[in-house]
Formats: C-alpha cells, structure tokens, sequence
C-alpha cells in the first residue's frame, strides 16, 4: 500500500510544505475520528484530471464500529459523485450531504471539512456519519461539540499544530480521559475516566467549575495552552507508584483560544515497566563490568607472574595468556556500556587493534590498518570471534616479519584487516607484506598454540572457516587469512 506522502507525489500537484501539513494532520486525526464516532477519509484533486479526486488517507474510530470495511486509500473517484466534497473544496466552507460510497451499499450521510494550508484549499476531511442508534448521550454531544471546533481549526488551517502530534500512537486516545477547559481554565466537564485519573493523583473533589489549581493541581501543560495557545505534553506523578499523563490541545477560533482540550492516561503500569527494564539493564550492565574487572585482574596476576619466572618458554606462555584474557575482557568492556544480546562489533575491533599494537613487541615497524567492518554481532559470537582475530593480528604482528631484518631495514610492514557481511556471513581478511608461511606449513598441524586455538574456535565454536596460505611474490608477498562465520541461528 502506498503512503499518503507516495500518493500525494504521484496522483497530486501538492508540493512538500503541503504534504507535511497533510502528514501531521493524519498523525492527529484518530483524535478527529474517536470524537466524531465516525470513519473519516482524507481527499484531494489528483494532478491529471481535476474532476477526479484520489482518497489519501482512510482512518477509523475507536470507540464505534467501522462503516467502510474496505480499504479506500489510493482509490479514484469523479468529482461528481462526491458533490459535498467538491462545494467544500470550491467554497472552502464545512459542507454537508450525501454520497453512495462504493465500499457501503447504500447512500451515507456526510460532511466535508476543508483542509487549509496557508491560504489555500488543498484538500477535503470526510466524516462518513454511520446510522444513529438513538438520541445523542451528553458525552456525545460534547465529544460532537470538540470535534466541531477542531473541524473549524482544520478549515482555518490552525490545525494539525506545526510543533507537535497531538495524537501520536503513544498519546492519550478519547476513550482514556477526557476534560474541557474553559477559556478561564475552568472544568468544563470530564469523562469519568478522567475523574478516575484525577482520584489517582488524589483529587476526590469535583472537578466541574473548578481550575486545576484550585483542586490542588499543578498542570504546567495546560496552562501552556491556554497562554500561548500551543500543544503540550506533561506526565505528572504521584510517589512511585502512580503516573498521568497530561496530553493539552488548545482549541482555537479566530487565532484565539478558547479552551483546551485535555486528554488523560494513566500510564502507571507503563512507567513501572519502563523501571523494571532500566533495573534489568543495569543489573546487566553491572554483571559485565565487574566480568570484565574480574578478567582484568586475572590479566594482571598473569603478568606479575610472568615477571618472576625466570624461563624465557614459562614467562612467553604466561604473557599469551595474558594478552588472551585481556581480548575476551574488551569484549566485556563493550557490554558493560550497551548491555544486550548484540553488539557493536566494530568498536571491539577497534580495542583489538589497540591492544595488539600495545602488548605486542616487534623488532620491525608495523602499521595495522582496518578496512570494513562487520556492524552489530551477536554477544555469543563476538567473543570468540574476539579471541580469534586477536590472535591472527598477533601472529601477523609477531611472525610475519622476522626475516626482514633489524630496524635500519626501511621495509615499513602492514597488516590488514580487512571486514565484511556477505552471503549471510561475517567475513575477515587478514593480509600481510612480510615474508609468509613456510613450505611445510600446515594449519591441521599448526606448530603455534594461537593457531592452534583460532582454528578450533573457527570450526568448532563459531562453525565456520578458515584458510590460511602463502601470497605469491607476483601479487606482493606475504600470508594471507580468511575466516568465514555463518550469522545465522547458532547450531
């Protein structure tokens, strides 16, 4: 289905500063459609043919059974089938009439709000009326009486409100809450569940005919909208445990206000919630710091015990392991940050390169460069996928240059890395300029105990690939890796 923005592009002449009014005014209106009791359609001239008019938007009521069981956005329809559309367009005043509708079998009553924006007509609001089922309730005269007036500002161009949505997903709906303000602030009336809101906060008083301040209430929303005429929002809380919010739409006539309309919601459960989730994260955040502490100290034990052993083959061991611990805890360090089941893998890479560059001594200069990157990860893969590439750029650092010779050799060695997602798998290259593997080397017997961990961590752990090989000279030398990991479900 095409978006009213997609629509307005191709069936209509209405320019960007017109469909966002258009936009903003379809995010607000199942406030219109709620109040109204009624399915409401949006319309407006398509650019080929003026006599047809294209439906760009369709919304239906909450509160009130649908009468259009079919979806009308996108469809065309003569202009002289729709005559009360076509008089509030022409005359740019709410008309009212009757139209057969396709998707309804018989003729329905309707109105024809028009829609300005700046000083010109761009389109119609319809609110198909379905049949009465009796004498109109005191609410429903009231919610009608709302909806009059919000059609006025729709008509004036006044409404939908350029600073904000005044009936985004996430706001109050009519069913929720409903209190009138007059133009003085006082109660006009309220739905009874906005008295069950207000009995929440501890306001037991009647509300009609009083002002929030006088029931002891403090609602810097509304009094927002009643000075300055403007939509605000304000949650408004009562210890821990009770939260409403205060959604304040102030109702215009003439650039004036003339009251706000205020809808309410009790959105204690939500924020309660909201705690739990942020409770949890900490928690977690909290278990993968004191994790990666608790590696760092392990990192720290091994390098004091490192420095005391006099064996050469003991202290290298130790510092392996060292460096091995320290490239699981940036990891850690990672998630200690954003906690969560994925992560973002190339900030850990970033770590990688810092901590192979530091703990990492050569007799030769070496620049590591990272091409890529392999974006966010699951934790269960990165880990090991951590603990593998650390040691590829290690053995590449450490091996791949011994036999260029001492620091006045002006060969500058470079290591890269580089990284990619393709074909549902996470790919990394590793490619030196030094002097490559040895004729007799084989990665199913690997010599090093680091290759040895890499490829078992590759296809064992992470069920992957890996291929390790010589580069010939005539293509620049050096060794060349590649380790593939499926991204997805892990077996």
């Amino acid at each position: 289905m095409a978006t009213l923005a997609e629509l307005a592009i191709a069936r209509t002449d209405l320019g960007e500063p017109v469909v966002d009014h258009l936009l903003r005014l379809t995010a607000s209106w199942g406030l219109l459609a709620d109040l109204a009791f009624s399915d409401l359609l949006l319309m407006a001239p398509t650019r080929e043919d003026p006599e047809t008019l294209v439906v760009l938007g369709q919304v239906r009521p909450n509160n009130r059974a649908t009468l259009i069981n079919d979806d009308l956005v996108g469809s065309l329809h003569p202009r002289e089938e729709w005559v009360v559309v076509a008089r509030a367009l022409d005359e740019g005043q709410r008309a009212t009439g009757d139209a057969r509708i396709p998707a309804v079998d018989e003729s329905v009553a309707l109105w024809a709000v028009p829609v300005r924006a700046g000083d010109r007509v761009v389109a119609v609001l319809v609110r198909v009326l379905g049949p009465l089922r009796g004498p109109a309730s005191l609410y429903e005269q009231a919610y009608l009486g709302i909806f009059i007036r919000l059609c006025d500002m729709v008509a004036d161009g006044t409404f939908p409100f350029r600073e904000e949505e005044v009936g985004g997903a996430t706001s109050p709906r009519v069913g929720d809450g409903i209190i009138l303000l007059e133009r003085d602030g006082r109660v006009e009336f309220a739905t009874p569940n906005a008295t069950n809101a207000l009995h929440r906060l501890g306001i037991y008083a009647s509300p009609e005919g009083r002002s929030f301040v006088t029931l002891g209430l403090k609602v810097r929303a509304a009094e927002r909208a009643l000075a300055f005429g403007l939509p605000s929002m304000e949650e408004i809380d009562r210890g821990h445990d009770v939260a409403i919010l205060f959604n304040c739409v102030p109702l215009l006539s003439a650039g004036e206000v003339t009251g706000v309309l205020v809808l309410l919601r009790d959105v204690s459960d939500l924020r309660q919630l909201n705690r739990v989730v942020l409770h949890k994260e900490a928690a977690v955040r909290e278990v993968h710091h004191r994790v990666k502490n608790n590696l760092q100290t392990i990192s720290s034990l091994l390098r004091l015990q490192a420095r005391r052993s006099e064996e050469i083959e003991t202290r290298t061991a130790l510092l392996e392991a060292e460096r091995r611990v320290r490239s699981i805890a940036v990891v850690h360090e990672v998630l200690s940050r954003e906690p969560g089941e994925e992560v973002v893998f190339d900030e850990i890479v970033s770590a990688l390169v810092m901590l192979v560059e530091d703990t990492v001594l050569a007799l030769h200069p070496v620049e590591i460069v990272v091409n890529g990157g392999l974006g966010i990860l699951p934790t269960d893969l990165a880990t090991p996928l951590a603990v593998a590439l650390a040691e590829l750029l290690t053995n590449a650092v450490e091996h791949a240059f011994v036999d260029f010779g001492g620091p006045e050799n002006d060969h500058v060695g470079v290591v890269t890395l580089n990284l990619a997602v393709r074909g549902g798998e996470a790919i990394a290259e590793i490619r030196d300029n030094g002097r490559g593997l040895g004729a007799d080397f084989s990665l199913e017997t690997p010599r090093s105990l680091g290759l040895s961990i890499v490829r078992d961590l590759v296809r064992t752990q992470l069920h992957g690939t890996i291929e390790m090989r010589s580069v010939p000279l005539a293509e620049g030398g050096g060794a060349y890796a590649r380790v593939a990991i499926p991204l997805g479900p892990r077996r």
